[in-house]
C-alpha cells in the first residue's frame, strides 16, 4: 500500500517550526496592516472613497487599493506593500545587460553579483517608496472631500496640504518592515517564499470583502456567484497549465570515461517554459501605468485650463476610467514579457554553460549558435503566455459584461495569478523538504 509523504509535513518538527514561523509572520503583517499614517482621518478617507468621488483620481486609488491588498483604503503605514522592493529588483535586472561592470561581475562571479545585486535593491527601494509614498499622500488630499472633515487632522496649517516628512518617513519604514518580514519568512520560515507570501496575504484577505460587494445585489447574488465560480475554476485550470507547460529541446551530454571504459553519450532534455517571467511583467505593467497618472494629480487643479485639462485626461486614461487603459495594459504586459524573458535568459547563458560541460543541441554548433537558437525557440513559445498573462490582467474588463462589479475583484485577474502561483510554488518547496528529509512521495508499507 502507498501512502502519502505529506502525512509527514506536520510530524518533521524543523518543517513544523518553519509553518509556525511563517504563519507567525504573516499574521503580524495583517495586524500591522491596520496602523495608520501619523496625521490621517481613516474615518474621512474611507467615507470620500466609499461615496466613490474623485473621478479618474478615485479610480486610481480605487486601483492602488486593490493592488496593495486593501491598505490605501486604510491609508495604512503598509499602503506600498512590498511593491517598491519588486520594481528596484527589476529595474537592477533590467541594467545588468546595458552596464558592463555589472555583466562583468555576473559572469565572473555570480555569489558576488548575487549579493551586489540584493545591496543595491535595498539602496534603490528606498528613495523608490520615498516617492511612491509622496505620490499616494498627494493623490488622496487631491479627492474631493465632501465630507466636512479634514483628511490630515494638521491639514489647516499646511499652505498647500503637502505631505509632511513624517508621513513619508512613516510609510516608507513601513515598506522596508513589510521588506524585513518577508525576508525573515525566507530565512526562517518556508524557503524564497517570503515576498510572493507578503504579497499573496494583501490578496488573500480582500476576497471575503470582494464577495460580499459582489453578493451585495439581491436580486443577481446567486447569479453572481455562480459565473464567478465557473470563472474562478477556469482560470485556475488555464492557469496551473499555462505554468506548467515546458518545451523539451534535445541535448547530448558527453560520455564520461570509468577507468579504462568510455561511456556512451548520453540523451537528455533541456526544458524551456511558456511563461519563464512569471508575474514580474504585470507587477511591472502596473507599476509603470500608474506612475502617469499619479503625476498629473499634481496639475489637476492647474490655473491653466489646458493643463489642467490634459492632466485630468491622463488621469482618467492611465487610471484605469477608459477601455483605452486595458488596451495599453494588454500591450504592455505581452511586450514586458518578452523583453524580461530575453533578459532573464542572456543572462543566465544556456550556450557557454552547456559547452563548459561538453554538451551539444543536435545539429546546432556549440557556444554562441547554441544560445542564439534557444533564444529563437523560445521566443516561439512565449507567445502564448505573453498573451495568456495579458488576458489575466485585463479579465475584469473583459468579464464585467457578466459579472457586474468583476473590477473590483482582485481574485479575478492578477491576484488570481499570484494566488495559484504561490501556492503552486510553497507546494513544490515544502515537497523538497519533505524529499531532502528521506520522505519520497510515496511510501512503500505493508
Amino acid at each position: 500500500m502507498k501512502r502519502s509523504a505529506w502525512r509527514y509535513l506536520w510530524t518533521a518538527e524543523d518543517i513544523r517550526n518553519r509553518l509556525i514561523i511563517t504563519f507567525v509572520l504573516l499574521v503580524l503583517y495583517r495586524l500591522c496592516a491596520h496602523i495608520p499614517v501619523p496625521g490621517v482621518n481613516r474615518e474621512a478617507v474611507a467615507a470620500i472613497l466609499e461615496a466613490g468621488t474623485g473621478g479618474g483620481a478615485g479610480t486610481l486609488v480605487g486601483l492602488l487599493d486593490l493592488l496593495s491588498g486593501g491598505t490605501v483604503s486604510t491609508f495604512s503605514v503598509l499602503a506600498m506593500g512590498v511593491y517598491p522592493y519588486i520594481t528596484a529588483q527589476i529595474i537592477l535586472q533590467l541594467l545588468v545587460p546595458i552596464i558592463p561592470r555589472l555583466q562583468r561581475i555576473q559572469e565572473e562571479d555570480p555569489r558576488q553579483a548575487r549579493e551586489f545585486m540584493e545591496r543595491w535593491t535595498y539602496y534603490l527601494a528606498v528613495p523608490m517608496a520615498a516617492l511612491n509614498a509622496f505620490g499616494q499622500i498627494r493623490l488622496i488630499l487631491s479627492l474631493p472631500n465632501n465630507t466636512g472633515a479634514p483628511i490630515l487632522s494638521f491639514a489647516e496649517g499646511l499652505g498647500f496640504n503637502l505631505p509632511t516628512v513624517t508621513m513619508i518617513i512613516a510609510m516608507t519604514g513601513g515598506t522596508m518592515f513589510a521588506i524585513w518580514l518577508g525576508e525573515l519568512i525566507s530565512e526562517y520560515g518556508i524557503r524564497n517564499q517570503g515576498l510572493s507570501l507578503i504579497i499573496f496575504a494583501g490578496i488573500v484577505a480582500r476576497i471575503p470583502s470582494n464577495l460580499v460587494s459582489l453578493l451585495s445585489n439581491e436580486d443577481t447574488r446567486w447569479r453572481s456567484l455562480a459565473v464567478f465560480l465557473v470563472l474562478v475554476a477556469l482560470m485556475v485550470l488555464a492557469i496551473v497549465f499555462v505554468q506548467q507547460g515546458r518545451r523539451n529541446v534535445p541535448v547530448m551530454y558527453p560520455g564520461r570515461r570509468i577507468g579504462q571504459r568510455q561511456s556512451m553519450p548520453v540523451k537528455g532534455n533541456l526544458p524551456l517554459q511558456v511563461n519563464m517571467a512569471g508575474m514580474i511583467p504585470v507587477i511591472f505593467a502596473q507599476s509603470i501605468l500608474t506612475f502617469p497618472a499619479i503625476i498629473a494629480q499634481f496639475f489637476v487643479a492647474s490655473q491653466t485650463a489646458w493643463v489642467s485639462r490634459a492632466a485630468t485626461s491622463i488621469s482618467d486614461l492611465f487610471g484605469g476610467q477608459s477601455e483605452w487603459y486595458w488596451l495599453l495594459f494588454f500591450i504592455m504586459v505581452v511586450g514586458f514579457t518578452f523583453f524580461y524573458t530575453d533578459v532573464i535568459f542572456s543572462q543566465q547563458n544556456y550556450g557557454e554553460n552547456l559547452k563548459r560541460v561538453g554538451a551539444q543541441v543536435p545539429g546546432v554548433t556549440k557556444g554562441g549558435p547554441t544560445q542564439k537558437y534557444l533564444t529563437k525557440v523560445l521566443r516561439r513559445i512565449t507567445l502564448p503566455g505573453a498573451v495568456f498573462l495579458g488576458v489575466v490582467a485585463v479579465m475584469p474588463f473583459l468579464v464585467q459584461p457578466l459579472l457586474p462589479g468583476a473590477g473590483q475583484l482582485s481574485i479575478l485577474s492578477t491576484g488570481l495569478l499570484i494566488v495559484v502561483g504561490v501556492v503552486r510554488d510553497t507546494f513544490f518547496g515544502l515537497d523538497a523538504e519533505l524529499k531532502l528529509r528521506g520522505y519520497d512521495e510515496t511510501l512503500l508499507v505493508r
